[in-house]
Order: C-alpha cells, then structure tokens, then sequence
C-alpha cells in the first residue's frame, strides 16, 4: 500500500531531537517524529518513594499527558486516564532498565512528558526523547559532584510497528494506527535486547512467524533512532 507521507514500509518518520529544549529543566528534549511532537524534561527531587527509604538507593519514574489541542479537536486535560497511567507505567519501567539506581543516591528523577502535537506513537517518543533528557540530567548531577559517573548501562529507544491492510509497516502515524489489524510497541536497548512489547491484534490471532518479522523490523527502526540518539549524546555518553 502506498503510505500518505510517501514512506517506504520500513522507513522511520523524519526525525529531530533537540536537546536542552526547556533551559530550567536539569534535562530535557523535545522530539519531532513526523507530526508527532513531545516534550521530556528530567526533574530532580531529594527523596524517594516511600518503600526505598532508607535503602540509599535513587528511582527513576515517568509522568505522561497530552495537550488539549495536541489532537484533531479539543480534548479535556488528562485527569490521569487509565490510558495514561499505563503508557507513563510504560514509560518509566523502559527507562529505568538502563540506569543503575544504586548510583543515584536517595533521589528521585522525574520525567515528564508532555505530547504538544499527536499524530501516533506518542508513547514511543517519549521513550526514545526521555531517555535523552535522563542522560542529560544525570551528567548534571555527576558535573555537580552528586555521582560518580553517569550510570546507564546502555541507549534506550522505542518505536510502533503494525499491520495495516495485510501489510507491515514500521512507525505507524496515526491514520495507519487507527486502521492497523495488529499494533506493537517495542522498545530495545543498544545491545539488541528488548525491554518491553506491547501487542495485540484487534481482529484476528498471529502467528510466531509474523511475531518475528515484527520484532526484526522494530529493530531496524530502533537501530535508527539510537544512532540519532549517539550523535546528540556522544560528548557525554561514551558507550
């Protein structure tokens, strides 16, 4: 099928990350996937949830939400939907698989993300544009002699990937995610391993064979966005 932005199946939207987006944030970015939009920032806070008190360990957590004018027509300002409390649970269980919580002391990094224009894969971005705002917040802690070294084991990223009308297409906008019969989220790490899949088909079952495809090519398109996430972060992240 001919996509509506012109792609071939197995490209990634135009994208472009720009770092240090909100100058009072410790970190921050915003990401532009085609028409999607997000901004992340990375917020310090002295303390920790309850069950890591006293433990000397640091957590790393995620708030999500979408604008009222960031869709077609108005929406009413989240309220902590069910949808949004399952994509910033999403979120934050993606980004703290990269961090060694141990190093960070008794704090909490908050990131936010906040969707300014939606045009799919919202929750993606905010993965793939948190994940530079974390880096960039934890090396304002290490630059201010809070910790050590930045403790990230590995670069982070996350992209959509679907079937629409018997075909398979990588990083879906909207108007193919609203018709796909099977959608997926992925998000891997650098080292090829992944850190969460999210995935249903909303007609009919699957098989292991179509699974795989699926996967393979979300790698092909995570691949890409962690070389753009190198390019912006390889002053500080060295691996």
């Amino acid at each position: 099928m001919a996509r509506i932005d012109g792609r071939n199946y197995d490209a990634v939207r135009k994208v472009k990350l720009t770092r240090s987006f909100i100058s009072k944030a410790e970190g921050s970015c915003l990401i532009e996937l085609g028409k999607t939009r997000v901004v992340c920032t990375a917020s310090v806070e002295d303390k920790v949830p309850v069950f890591l008190r006293g433990k000397g360990t640091g957590w790393v957590t995620a708030e999500y939400g979408m604008l009222p004018r960031s869709t077609d027509s108005r929406r009413q300002r989240d309220r902590l939907s069910g949808r949004a409390f399952e994509i910033q649970r999403l979120i934050g269980r993606s980004l703290r698989s990269t961090v060694d919580m141990s190093c960070l002391g008794e704090r909490t990094i908050w990131i936010d993300c906040d969707v300014i224009e939606a045009d799919g894969g919202t929750r993606t971005a905010s993965i793939t544009g948190g994940f530079i705002a974390l880096v960039d917040c934890l090396n304002k802690l290490k630059e201010e002699n809070k910790i050590s070294s930045i403790p990230v084991s590995a670069y982070l990223s996350a992209i959509s990937v679907g079937i629409v009308k018997r075909e398979l297409l990588l990083d879906l906008n909207y108007f193919e995610d609203s018709r796909a019969d099977i959608d997926m989220n992925v998000a891997m790490n650098s080292k090829g391993e992944f850190v969460e899949i999210q995935g249903a088909a909303e007609k009919n079952s699957f098989s292991k064979k179509l699974l795989d495809n699926m996967l393979d090519l979300s790698k092909k398109g995570i691949d890409f966005l962690i070389d753009e996430q190198r390019k912006l972060l390889r002053d500080i992240l060295l691996i």
